[in-house]
């Protein structure tokens, strides 16, 4: 079927950040999707809050929004935008769950907007776990004894009826959050609570659990005329019990039957068949190994992390078919791009063995449980090609990076290994290898952890290989080692043998058909078979340059180092040069098949990466842009010849090494935090000594603040130096005294010559918390001009002195008015793809060029600083402890986050707000929940200043005792409570929803970390923020304050962002004292007036008003009023706005004519202005009829109409009377109106239940039957010295009331002056004053 040409404009919804669980594979996934629309000439809208992923890029998209993943903002986007259709399943959970949202509520068809792909039914049966059994129940699919749960009662049920242990597993969550594994009633109850707070539909499934059971996966595709193939099938080495992205991942599955690979294949394309999936679909089954009994265990309509390795196991372009797919293709009209031959129904061919391994984070959390189940916990993975298993597992092994390259790892002699083989842990296949070794049988090993006999005799042939090796080796045996996986370095250690026999790597091809076809664009991995594929393979005669990728994404090292890999090799491309990169991350683009000229997905290892060199003999390679892992072989590459682009190899040294370093600095009189370099303890100690405490102790060559403590204590210092002495250190361990400055941090590029600075960074958090774990700001927004200058004059010095040529990072300290550097790392760093989005600036190519010999100069970008843009953008790290219940998440010296997310806005405080809503922070101005705050004795000055803004915030305040003891001395109210090692009152306040956000930090003791990680991992389950730093609690006192919310800050696309501040004409007037601002918009210049009432309308730092007015074209009438609150919501009509809109219009000639219609949207008002000297005095306005319907107002009620009815609001009765005049409005009457309590008891009414779209409250006091007086609250604005619609409001309440009587002008005498109404049974008209205060010009 041809393509579908009804569809114009997509809206693609990314992933969002990196967290466990949700990975690159969705850059990579959403990348090819937005190609592939791109191409076939689609108009493609892009969301995501990700800046570090390529899909985010200018060119993948036409408008780009880096905004909150959130349905109110997916919402306004897709107002703003209008798009035809929209494609969900290549972002992830997250756009999967926004677009089933937005489906089932009507929003989209409301809006004009189809789901391309899967549909929401068939989403809604493959998520929804009810539908979801009773679908496979139809089509006698069998699944697991489960039951659905949406309480705690239900589940403890269910749980009775089919026995322990039970599995729970959330409905519309990723990566198991919120599951687990439930043996006890007692462990059910914890469970089922939590994966009830993390289902967005507080829904379970309480299922048996089958542990032991294989656990099989199938990738498969479906197109709309129901074309279905099994792309790949995958096995977990693990067991059913351990989250398949946890477990060793095998493609194709090794241990089936032909029976058993048949049944579950059918299986798999009868339920994609059923449930009328179009795209990518990955199947997972449960297999009793002892028969052939299976069961589904769940279907993930959309491209997944399965999908992303199935697609570089096989060559087969998932995603990318996906989108094609989604706009009518069919799978018989696709081509198949490595082979350019067969087409896409073809199911790929595999001659090799793909091995999967994950990488846990566990190092950056020693005291975390290692412990493996249902709930994800690796950060990434590796992925190893290789003609066997074994070979391919020793590959996976060494290219995980830790420290490992063989599977012998050393165990404390006191562990019994028999015992830990019970342990299902991160370990789990080296204590199978020691047991092996230990001669414990393999069906005894089977018995204990139920992984397949397969498995356990390929890694017993690895153990009995190495002790052959360790007991007699000879050069025959070389060749078996080195098909077996045994890099050199690994048998010269085990043989002790110094020289060995010379044998090259040659490459097989991976194209999908098992060499069936001729591959037109292969990827190749390595053997030691005679033949070598890419040997031969047919070069273009170009020069050739190597990239090296990052590796596995891991804490400290994620997909910003692919992104920059990424756009090095693109950019030598486009120079004319052919690239080849060595990576071995199946999740990122790097490693998709058409980024290069060439794929070698191998290990990053000193040996994987010389053996590519040899077959490709390049020009050099590009260390610069993959993170530690790749300068970590800059030693070697350079030892051994090769050409190390960029900054040389010299001086990376000479910014690593410490004293090197030290020397540059004094030589350019530039200062540093006073350090010393250490190799022992003894050394250590005296470093502190002599420096003072406290120091900060990191070891020199790492990445993301491994092994970086501040130690305060002796014993500290002695605790860490114990342990990281255990590590065999090569390099020495830096202590520095550490200084608690403002840290900022530039990205400089530099061809040798010239430098050029896109900009300045400086972080929220001061220094002592990893700078990716800190909130970035750019531009800098405190550092002043004569500091600025040194600094930019240090960098220069820096970058040209260390002979940089590309990318050199440098992060710096203001510490007492001076500028101190922190720390040189001549390399991309994790800000580059954000800066490079942010100024429009592509660093990577121009790095990438001036390496090659060009100049910056000539390059279109000038040197020096860059310009600043008119915006300020923040980074937000983004944390995965959810998935690290147990983990310390105090922030200090060393990396945990594991993701990052982009806020911009106009403001500091707009991004600052957006960054944080896109981090998952709940940030609005619900006053019925407090804030607890517990704070270490160090801390309790500097939290006074926290506290004072959430009291001014009439935020209620939980605190420990001396915490509570410190706030209460400001004369604050506090509430105190008691720690959780005295009882348990803080987890019922969480509980009971009284508690919003928690600012917490804790002395460096057992006892306190044990109650914090407690405390922690139940307001993780609840959502609530905890912040361990309190700069952070004060930007976000700061944001709450500032009056953003979701639906008034700008919507920014970054294709099209403003190169400098838009200078607007402006025109204040008021209406009875009620000013507002007025814009002529009738050229569409202001295209978010919410985000510009919040600026413009601040008394402090705005022109300040009441509110914001757009005069725009109308086809209805003369002119269009759009009325804008100060917190940005939209109001419908404003009477004396309207008054002055017809006073601008007249005045300025526009519409010359002294009756005049006016569109709001209240509907159109017809107005008679009174000049004066043709000027515009007054003016009467038909406001329109009083609308008393409760539905229409809205108010809840149980009577037609709210006329003199009781109402409580915050506890007390009041008699009410409620009206619309376009605006919704309740009328209190008081016997004296001075005396009401507006600041206090309006917010209270404006945000009562009874009042779904808030309301606008007056309180007046009738004088006589001609005169009311009256104050009044306006929803969004609060007290204002006059409302026209609150003053008609107050006259039909008299009137109803039967204080006054209709058609009568009543004056209504307020703070800003007098109104006239007049309230007859045709309508109502409002009569005031327009008058003129002042014009000008702003910038915005």
């Amino acid at each position: 079927m041809p393509r579908d040409d009804s569809i114009k404009k997509t809206l693609i919804i990314g992933s969002g950040p990196i967290i466990i669980g949700q990975a690159a594979e969705f850059d990579y996934a959403g990348a090819q999707g937005c190609k592939v629309l791109k191409s076939e000439g689609v108009n493609v809208v892009l969301v995501n809050s990700n800046p570090a992923t390529i899909m985010t890029d200018k060119a993948l998209a036409d408008e780009i929004y880096l905004e909150p993943l959130t349905q109110e903002t997916v919402k306004r986007i897709i107002k703003k935008e209008k798009p035809d259709s929209m494609i969900a399943g290549l972002g992830g959970q997250t756009g999967l769950t926004i677009a089933h949202q937005l489906a089932k509520s009507g929003f989209l068809q409301k809006e004009g907007v189809r789901l391309l792909g899967t549909n929401v039914e068939a989403i809604d049966k493959a998520e929804d776990r009810q539908l979801f059994r009773d679908t496979m129940m139809a089509i006698g699919q069998p699944c697991i004894p489960s039951d659905i749960a949406t309480d705690i009662r239900k589940a403890k049920l269910i749980a009775d009826s089919i026995g322990y242990p039970v599995i729970i597993r959330p409905a519309f969550t990723l990566g198991g959050t919120g599951g687990g594994v439930a043996y006890t009633e007692e462990e059910l109850l914890a469970t089922a609570k939590s994966g009830l707070d993390a289902s967005p539909i507080n829904q379970i499934l309480v299922e048996r659990y089958i542990y032991g059971w294989k656990e099989i996966e199938f990738e498969t595709m479906r197109d709309r005329c129901g074309n279905v193939i099994a792309i790949c099938s995958m096995e977990n080495v693990d067991p059913v019990g351990v989250h398949t992205g946890d477990s060793i991942v095998v493609a194709p599955a090794l241990t089936l039957s032909d029976k058993e690979y048949q049944m579950l294949r059918t299986a798999a394309l009868s339920i994609i068949t059923e449930l009328k999936i179009i795209g990518g679909c990955n199947v997972q089954f449960a297999l009793n190994p002892d028969s052939f009994e299976y069961a589904v265990i769940e279907v993930n309509p959309r491209v997944s992390r399965s999908s992303a390795l199935a697609s570089k196991a096989t060559g087969y372009p998932i995603a990318k078919i996906t989108a094609q797919l989604a706009l009518g293709y069919t799978l018989d009209e696709l081509k198949n791009d490595i082979t350019g031959k067969t087409c896409a129904c073809f199911e790929p061919a595999i001659d090799y063995v793909v091995v999967k391994f994950p990488k846990w984070p566990f190092e950056k959390f020693a005291n975390a449980s290692h412990k493996l189940g249902t709930q994800m916990k690796a950060t990434g993975e590796v992925m190893a090609i290789a003609p066997t298993f074994e070979m391919a597992l020793m590959k996976a092994v060494r290219g995980a990076e830790i420290s490992l390259d063989t599977l012998n790892k050393e165990f404390d002699k006191d562990i019994d290994i028999h015992k830990k083989l019970h342990d299902v842990d991160d370990m789990r296949l080296f204590v199978i290898y020691q047991a092996l070794k230990q001669g414990i049988s393999i069906d005894e090993i089977f018995n204990i952890t139920r992984i397949d006999r397969w498995f356990i005799a390929k890694i017993k042939n690895l153990a009995d290989f190495e002790k052959k090796l360790e007991t007699g080796y000879t050069d025959d045996m070389y060749l078996e080692a080195k098909k077996l996986g045994f890099t050199d370095k690994a048998i010269k250690r085990i043989t002790k043998t110094k020289t060995l026999p010379h044998l090259e790597a040659s490459y097989k091809m991976v194209d999908t058909c098992a060499a069936e076809f001729e591959a037109k664009t292969p990827y190749f991995y390595s053997s030691y078979d005679k033949y070598c594929e890419a040997r031969t393979m047919k070069r273009s005669g170009k020069e050739r340059i190597i990239v090296l990728g990052s590796g596995p994404i891991r804490i400290g090292q994620g997909i910003e180092f692919d992104y920059s890999s990424v756009h090095c090799v693109w950019a030598l491309k486009d120079m004319g040069y052919e690239v080849i990169i060595i990576n071995n991350n199946p999740e990122t683009v790097s490693t998709d098949y058409n980024t290069a000229d060439r794929l070698y997905f191998e290990p990053l290892t000193e040996e994987d990466v010389m053996n590519v060199i040899k077959v490709e003999e390049p020009i050099g390679v590009v260390v610069a842009f993959g993170g530690q892992t790749a300068i970590k072989l800059t030693k070697f590459l350079d030892k051994n010849g090769i050409m190390i682009l960029g900054t040389s190899a010299e001086g990376i040294d000479m910014a690593e090494d410490r004293e090197r370093f030290d020397e540059l600095l004094s030589r350019f009189n530039i200062i540093r935090p006073k350090g010393l370099a250490v190799m022992n303890t003894r050394q250590a100690l005296h470093a502190a000594e002599e420096l003072g405490y406290p120091v900060l102790l990191r070891p020199s060559y790492v990445i993301g603040g491994q092994n970086m403590v501040i130690a305060y204590t002796k014993d500290e210092i002695q605790q860490y130096m114990n342990i990281i002495l255990k590590q065999t250190i090569e390099n020495p361990v830096l202590v520095d005294k550490y200084m608690m400055g403002t840290e900022l941090e530039v990205d400089v590029i530099s061809d040798g010559e010239d430098i050029l600075i896109p900009g300045v960074m400086e972080h929220i958090e001061r220094a002592g918390i990893h700078s990716g774990d800190s909130i970035a700001v750019y531009p800098h927004y405190s550092l002043n001009d004569l500091l600025l200058k040194k600094l930019i004059d240090c960098s220069e010095k820096l970058a040209l002195s260390l002979g940089t040529k590309g990318l050199v990072n440098i992060q710096y300290l203001i510490y007492e008015d001076d500028v101190y550097v922190i720390e040189v790392n001549p390399r991309a760093s994790r800000t580059v793809p954000y800066i490079s989005k942010v100024t429009g600036i592509p660093m990577v190519e121009l790095a990438s060029k001036v390496m090659l010999g060009q100049k910056l100069k000539d390059l279109g970008y000038g040197t020096g600083l860059y310009r600043q843009p008119p915006y300020f953008t923040v980074k937000v790290p983004v944390f995965s402890f959810e998935k690290l219940t147990d983990a310390n998440s105090t922030l200090g010296p060393q990396m945990k986050s594991t993701g990052e997310v982009l806020g911009i806005g106009k403001t500091l405080n707009e991004a600052l707000f957006k960054g944080l809503t896109s981090a998952g922070f709940k940030v609005d101005s619900d006053k019925s929940k407090g804030v607890l705050i517990s704070v270490d004795k160090k801390d309790r000055l500097e939290i006074l200043k926290v506290a004072k803004k959430f009291n001014d915030l009439n935020i209620k305040i939980y605190a420990t005792n001396s915490t509570a003891k410190a706030i209460s001395s400001l004369g604050i109210d506090v509430t105190f409570v008691n720690k959780l090692s005295y009882d348990d009152t803080l987890i019922k306040l969480l509980d009971a929803g009284k508690i919003k956000y928690i600012v917490c930090t804790i002395p460096n003791t057992r006892a306190a970390m044990e109650d914090f990680i407690r405390l922690h991992k139940r307001a993780i389950q609840l959502s609530v923020p905890c912040l361990t730093s309190l700069d952070t609690a004060n930007a976000l006192a700061d944001i709450l304050a500032s009056r953003f919310n979701q639906n008034n800050t700008e919507l920014i696309d970054i294709n099209n962002m403003r190169n400098e501040r838009l200078k607007l004409k402006f025109v204040k007037m008021h209406g009875s004292g009620n000013d507002y601002i007025y814009f002529d918009n009738r050229d569409k210049r202001i295209n978010c007036p919410e985000s510009l009432a919040i600026s413009v309308c601040n008394r402090n730092y705005g022109i300040g008003s009441d509110g914001l007015i757009l005069i725009e074209d109308s086809k209805k009438a003369d002119a269009l009023m759009r009325i804008f609150n100060k917190d940005g919501s939209e109001g419908k009509m404003a009477g004396n706005s309207i008054r002055c809109v017809a006073k601008y219009l007249y005045d300025n000639n526009i519409v010359k004519k002294t009756d005049m219609k006016i569109e709001t949207a209240a509907g159109v008002k017809n107005l008679k202005l009174f000049t004066i000297n043709d000027e515009v005095s007054s003016v009467t306005v038909e406001v329109g009829k009083a609308e008393l319907d409760k539905d229409k107002i809205p108010v809840i009620s149980d009577t037609p109409t709210v006329i003199d009815k009781p109402a409580i609001i915050d506890g007390i009765e009041y008699r009410i009377s409620c009206v619309s005049i376009g605006n919704p409005h309740c009328v209190v009457f008081t016997d004296r109106v001075d005396a009401v309590d507006v600041e206090n008891v309006g917010p209270k009414f404006e945000n009562a239940p009874i009042f779904p779209e808030r309301i606008n409250t007056e309180f007046i006091r009738v004088v006589n039957k001609n005169t009311i007086k009256m104050r009044v609250w306006e929803r969004g604005n609060g007290e204002t010295l006059a409302c026209g619609t609150g003053a008609c409001a107050a006259v039909v309440a008299a009137v109803e009331n039967g204080y006054c009587e209709k058609n009568t002008d009543i004056t209504v005498n307020l703070r800003g002056g007098d109104l006239i109404v007049n309230y007859t049974d045709e309508g109502i008209t409002l009569t005031g004053n327009a008058v003129l205060i002042c014009e000008g010009i702003i910038s915005i």
